[in-house]
């Protein structure tokens, strides 16, 4: 009855919603009533908050955001006579938990009220979507209404874990550019940065008691052009691309994403992955031959890029580097990859093959098995959590490690159904660098995730028992991402599909509610600068073969319902006085050998202009791959 119940308020609310079209708050909060009237924003404007150090954030933001863009002016004051109140719970409601709110606004007041800080600032940001597109702008905006429409509103999130991972090793981005994309999560409620700190094309953070690291594994060769076709390092070349963080930087950064509610969660990607730190230190490798940092090429031949688990050194290194670590990051997990581990100089070491004999291990998995149970071992030592991909179940999963299920939902379930924690990204899902729409518009990459993939997918599988799903999060690997205008790109809009997936009700998601308010979140992206893509309005080409083998056909369809198609086999720009695609197979014209297509709304274009060859689509059809 109670599932009935539930079911049923969340339909109302997303009915609701729908007829609000003025409320746009993503991710959708639990519950949310809409009043009558607006809030007005005066041009002084009162805030009353808790004497709480912690809040200083929060109201910095909100200070920032209601002044910048208006001219207006802030008083802070503890005076209950303030237009916006923000109120720390002293008995606390068990309904919001840590991180949830309750926002009323009425014509003459706005109230946040929380349990914690941490609830304080995600009410800022719902508040914030409640006011024009034009709050985030960071210049000001001349005759403007400032208004917000009154509702009340509680909330809080579906999981603990809302995380973005950012690749700051196959390109690296400074802390300036990574505070600013942690200032684009909190507007949607993440509170995890995942950094991928080490790889084989870059170390990126400081270890002091191993200065080589920076020196050597932080730069390479520069190279310019397709990411995978490069030129290795020429003799006696300097390499000259590339950088790190210092701990003091890190510690900066730390502390920004703290006063944002925001845990940074720091890998070291072993035991492969590892040519960078295998550059700085030749010896710890099943080879010991000498390496440059990867620029961005692929080898002919295979690189030792996997670190001797037969040789003590490795752990006498990854100590040092640990220890570090763990004094430098609060988080409680310390990731450690284990992915994509190619074993083939394990099976010719001598030294791993002593390895697993004198530790009776049957083959390659357990001989990583072994080495992430000794990592383990490390991190316990220094109080911290291991975490790390998928791949850390073969051969046998260390005691209490977290795994991060990338190759699908499969690892998460098996880890789950062993009573140990998930924090679930299949990459088909969740793989921020992979094609959001048709492949030939698109910056090159690999793969599929559209943001219907990102929305319409579930962290918690049917088989398994939620609690021990910690929560989910978009990754963003960035060999072919090169600044952070590309960054920008691929991680919106479908980071804002999962931070719904993330914090709001299952039974409350609906595809084209969550459309309407993602439309009304451009605006708010523009005014602040934010670059985001709009795949998901251009056309899908799906070739069909034909019933009557008069050869290939292909439908035509979009994400985003409700466009008008039209197209042409010509080669020239269809617009809306051109044959209009009515939704059935059609065949190619004897001749014809490519289709060109457009989408509308209203008669103004709203994708891109879309050619695919007759040939790419016999190809994608036979290989069963009928949309990319």
């Amino acid at each position: 009855m109670k599932q009935i119940t539930l079911l049923f308020a969340c339909l109302l609310q997303l009915l609701t919603c729908f007829a609000q079209e003025n409320i746009s708050i993503i991710p959708l909060p639990v519950k949310l009533t809409q009043n009558e009237g607006h809030f007005i924003l005066p041009a002084n404007i009162s805030i009353s908050a808790n004497d709480n150090p912690e809040l200083k954030t929060a109201l910095a933001v909100l200070s920032d955001r209601l002044t910048i863009p208006t001219g207006f002016h802030v008083i802070l004051n503890n005076s209950g006579s303030s237009v916006i109140r923000i109120i720390l719970n002293k008995t606390a409601d068990p309904e919001l938990g840590n991180e949830g709110y309750q926002l009323s606004v009425t014509p003459k007041k706005v109230i946040i009220t929380a349990n914690q800080p941490a609830g304080v600032f995600y009410g800022v940001q719902s508040f914030l979507q409640l006011l024009p597109p034009e709050i985030e702008s960071n210049s000001l905006v001349n005759s403007k209404t400032w208004s917000a429409p009154c509702v009340s509103i509680t909330d809080y999130p579906r999981f603990g874990w809302r995380g973005l991972m950012l690749d700051v090793s196959r390109h690296f981005f400074t802390k300036e550019e990574v505070k600013k994309y942690m200032d684009q999560m909190v507007m949607y409620k993440y509170n995890v940065l995942h950094l991928h700190l080490s790889d084989d094309q870059g170390w990126r953070i400081e270890i002091k008691s191993l200065p080589q690291l920076t020196g050597v594994g932080a730069w390479r060769v520069n190279r310019t052009g397709l990411w995978g076709e490069f030129l290795p390092a020429l003799a006696n070349e300097k390499s000259s691309d590339g950088g790190f963080y210092t701990q003091d930087d890190m510690r900066e950064m730390i502390r920004y994403a703290k006063d944002r509610n925001i845990t940074i969660l720091p890998e070291i990607d072993v035991p492969a992955h590892s040519l960078a730190l295998i550059a700085s230190f030749p010896n710890l490798s099943c080879t010991q031959l000498p390496y440059s940092v990867n620029a961005g090429f692929r080898s002919p031949v295979r690189d030792d890029n996997a670190l001797c688990i037969g040789n003590d050194s490795v752990f006498m290194m990854l100590d040092k580097i640990f220890t570090e670590l763990a004094a430098l990051f609060p988080c409680e997990y310390i990731h450690v990859g284990g992915d994509e581990a190619y074993k083939g100089f394990w099976s010719d070491c001598p030294k791993c093959q002593k390895r697993m004999k004198d530790e009776n291990l049957k083959n390659v998995d357990e001989l990583q098995s072994y080495f992430v149970k000794r990592i383990e071992v490390i991190l316990k030592s220094k109080g911290k959590k291991l975490i790390g991909w998928d791949e850390i179940l073969e051969g046998g999963l260390a005691p209490e490690a977290t795994v991060m299920s990338w190759r699908g939902m499969k690892g998460g379930i098996d880890a789950a159904k062993m009573n140990h924690h998930v924090v679930m990204t299949p990459w088909d899902y969740c793989y921020l660098d992979l094609y959001q729409g048709e492949s030939s518009v698109e910056p090159l990459t690999y793969g599929m995730c559209r943001l219907t993939d990102s929305y319409n997918y579930d962290p918690v599988p049917d088989s398994v028992d939620e609690k021990y799903i910690l929560g989910g999060q978009g990754n963003l690997w960035t060999e072919r991402v090169y600044n952070i205008r590309q960054m920008e790109y691929m991680t919106w809009p479908r980071a804002l599909a999962l931070a719904e997936v993330y914090w709001s009700p299952k039974a409350s998601r609906n595809w084209d509610n969550f459309i309407a308010r993602m439309e009304m979140q451009f605006p708010r992206l523009d005014a602040g600068g934010i670059k985001y893509a709009l795949s998901a309005y251009n056309v899908i080409y799906t070739p069909v073969r034909a019933k009557d083998n008069r050869g290939l056909s292909v439908k035509i369809s979009t994400e985003i319902k409700g466009l008008d198609i039209y197209y042409t086999f010509d080669g020239t720009n269809p617009d809306p006085y051109y044959p209009k695609y009515n939704g059935e197979p059609i065949y190619f014209p004897l001749g014809a050998t490519q289709i060109t297509a457009n989408t509308f709304r209203n008669g103004k274009q709203v994708g891109k202009q879309v050619t695919i060859k007759k040939d790419e689509l016999n190809t994608r059809l036979n290989q069963g791959r009928h949309q990319y």
